[in-house]
Protein backbone atom coordinates (compact mmCIF):
# COMPACT_ATOMS: atom_id res chain seq x y z
CA UNK A 1 0.00 0.00 0.00
CA UNK A 2 1.58 3.27 -1.20
CA UNK A 3 1.18 6.20 1.48
CA UNK A 4 2.21 9.90 1.07
CA UNK A 5 1.57 13.38 2.71
CA UNK A 6 -0.03 15.92 0.37
CA UNK A 7 -1.85 19.17 0.30
CA UNK A 8 -5.39 19.45 -0.97
CA UNK A 9 -6.51 23.14 -2.13
CA UNK A 10 -10.32 23.61 -1.21
CA UNK A 11 -13.11 21.98 -2.38
CA UNK A 12 -16.78 22.98 -2.45
CA UNK A 13 -19.04 20.55 -2.26
CA UNK A 14 -22.91 20.23 -2.47
CA UNK A 15 -24.57 16.58 -0.56
CA UNK A 16 -26.28 15.25 1.89
CA UNK A 17 -25.31 13.77 5.73
CA UNK A 18 -26.08 11.38 8.33
CA UNK A 19 -24.99 11.19 11.82
CA UNK A 20 -25.15 8.33 14.10
CA UNK A 21 -23.43 5.37 16.49
CA UNK A 22 -20.45 3.08 14.67
CA UNK A 23 -23.54 0.59 14.69
CA UNK A 24 -25.06 2.39 12.02
CA UNK A 25 -22.32 2.68 9.91
CA UNK A 26 -23.89 0.02 7.86
CA UNK A 27 -26.01 2.39 6.72
CA UNK A 28 -23.61 4.25 4.51
CA UNK A 29 -23.60 2.58 1.34
CA UNK A 30 -27.61 3.52 1.80
CA UNK A 31 -26.37 6.91 1.69
CA UNK A 32 -24.21 6.88 -1.43
CA UNK A 33 -27.02 5.18 -3.52
CA UNK A 34 -29.67 7.99 -1.96
CA UNK A 35 -27.05 10.89 -3.45
CA UNK A 36 -26.41 9.33 -6.37
CA UNK A 37 -30.36 9.38 -7.19
CA UNK A 38 -30.26 13.15 -6.07
CA UNK A 39 -27.29 13.82 -8.34
CA UNK A 40 -29.25 15.72 -10.83
CA UNK A 41 -30.91 18.12 -8.71
CA UNK A 42 -27.34 19.77 -7.66
CA UNK A 43 -26.63 22.99 -9.66
CA UNK A 44 -22.77 24.03 -10.49
CA UNK A 45 -21.50 20.84 -10.60
CA UNK A 46 -17.83 20.36 -11.51
CA UNK A 47 -17.21 17.67 -14.62
CA UNK A 48 -15.89 15.39 -11.96
CA UNK A 49 -17.40 11.80 -11.86
CA UNK A 50 -16.43 11.44 -8.43
CA UNK A 51 -18.57 11.41 -4.97
CA UNK A 52 -16.70 13.20 -2.33
CA UNK A 53 -17.39 11.70 1.75
CA UNK A 54 -15.89 13.67 4.29
CA UNK A 55 -16.65 12.71 7.67
CA UNK A 56 -16.40 13.76 11.03
CA UNK A 57 -14.78 10.43 13.80
CA UNK A 58 -15.82 11.34 17.32
CA UNK A 59 -15.49 9.06 20.36
CA UNK A 60 -18.40 7.51 19.84
CA UNK A 61 -20.19 8.99 16.59
CA UNK A 62 -19.80 10.09 13.67
CA UNK A 63 -21.05 12.18 10.84
CA UNK A 64 -20.85 11.60 7.10
CA UNK A 65 -21.93 13.36 4.72
CA UNK A 66 -22.38 12.09 0.88
CA UNK A 67 -21.36 14.77 -1.86
CA UNK A 68 -20.67 16.17 -5.27
CA UNK A 69 -17.96 18.88 -6.03
CA UNK A 70 -19.23 22.02 -7.28
CA UNK A 71 -18.01 25.34 -8.54
CA UNK A 72 -19.95 27.32 -5.75
CA UNK A 73 -22.10 26.65 -3.25
CA UNK A 74 -25.59 28.17 -3.45
CA UNK A 75 -28.89 26.75 -4.39
CA UNK A 76 -28.67 23.91 -2.38
CA UNK A 77 -31.54 21.59 -2.69
CA UNK A 78 -33.73 20.92 0.40
CA UNK A 79 -32.56 18.05 2.32
CA UNK A 80 -29.09 18.77 1.06
CA UNK A 81 -25.85 20.62 2.72
CA UNK A 82 -23.37 22.89 1.06
CA UNK A 83 -20.04 23.97 2.17
CA UNK A 84 -16.33 24.26 1.34
CA UNK A 85 -13.46 21.94 2.80
CA UNK A 86 -11.05 24.10 3.43
CA UNK A 87 -7.30 23.54 2.02
CA UNK A 88 -5.42 21.04 3.96
CA UNK A 89 -2.54 18.34 4.40
CA UNK A 90 -3.26 14.94 4.27
CA UNK A 91 -1.87 11.31 4.48
CA UNK A 92 -2.82 9.87 1.28
CA UNK A 93 -3.59 6.28 -0.44
CA UNK A 94 -5.29 4.72 -2.48
CA UNK A 95 -7.92 1.38 -2.21
CA UNK A 96 -9.54 -0.91 -4.63
CA UNK A 97 -11.67 -3.56 -3.27
CA UNK A 98 -15.29 -3.53 -0.99
CA UNK A 99 -16.89 -1.11 1.19
CA UNK A 100 -17.06 -2.82 4.01
CA UNK A 101 -12.86 -3.59 3.76
CA UNK A 102 -11.84 -0.16 3.78
CA UNK A 103 -11.56 0.08 7.74
CA UNK A 104 -8.57 -1.69 7.27
CA UNK A 105 -6.50 0.69 5.22
CA UNK A 106 -7.97 3.34 7.17
CA UNK A 107 -6.11 1.59 10.22
CA UNK A 108 -3.25 0.92 8.18
CA UNK A 109 -2.94 4.61 7.22
CA UNK A 110 -3.11 5.65 11.36
CA UNK A 111 -0.12 3.34 11.96
CA UNK A 112 1.91 4.90 9.05
CA UNK A 113 1.09 8.35 10.41
CA UNK A 114 1.92 7.08 14.14
CA UNK A 115 5.56 5.82 12.51
CA UNK A 116 6.61 8.94 10.89
CA UNK A 117 5.14 11.27 13.37
CA UNK A 118 2.31 12.47 11.92
CA UNK A 119 -0.71 13.37 14.05
CA UNK A 120 -4.05 13.60 13.15
CA UNK A 121 -6.50 16.49 13.22
CA UNK A 122 -9.11 15.53 14.98
CA UNK A 123 -10.94 19.05 14.40
CA UNK A 124 -10.73 18.30 10.31
CA UNK A 125 -12.56 16.00 8.07
CA UNK A 126 -11.10 13.28 6.52
CA UNK A 127 -12.27 12.34 2.86
CA UNK A 128 -13.07 9.60 0.86
CA UNK A 129 -13.34 10.44 -2.66
CA UNK A 130 -14.91 7.91 -4.77
CA UNK A 131 -14.41 7.32 -8.42
CA UNK A 132 -18.12 6.83 -10.34
CA UNK A 133 -16.33 5.21 -13.56
CA UNK A 134 -13.88 2.73 -11.56
CA UNK A 135 -16.05 0.09 -10.03
CA UNK A 136 -16.43 -3.45 -11.18
CA UNK A 137 -18.61 -6.12 -11.16
CA UNK A 138 -17.12 -7.85 -8.45
CA UNK A 139 -18.46 -5.20 -6.31
CA UNK A 140 -15.28 -3.45 -5.80
CA UNK A 141 -14.83 0.13 -6.10
CA UNK A 142 -11.69 2.67 -6.63
CA UNK A 143 -11.24 4.68 -3.22
CA UNK A 144 -8.81 7.96 -2.66
CA UNK A 145 -8.58 8.28 1.23
CA UNK A 146 -7.57 11.49 2.85
CA UNK A 147 -6.52 11.82 6.57
CA UNK A 148 -6.35 15.41 8.00
CA UNK A 149 -3.09 16.19 9.69
CA UNK A 150 -2.46 19.25 12.00
CA UNK A 151 1.32 19.72 10.63
CA UNK A 152 3.19 18.90 7.67
CA UNK A 153 6.27 17.41 7.56
CA UNK A 154 8.97 16.52 4.63
CA UNK A 155 10.15 13.24 5.36
CA UNK A 156 11.70 12.42 2.68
Amino acid sequence: MDIQVLEKEEIKVIGISRSGTYSQMYNIPDLFNEMKGRLEEVPNQTNDAILIAPFHSRETEFTYYVTTPVEKVENVPDGMVGFTIPRKNYVYSSYKGRFEELENTYRKMLVWMQEYGYDLDDHALSLKVVKENKSDNEGSTYFELYLPVKSYKDIY
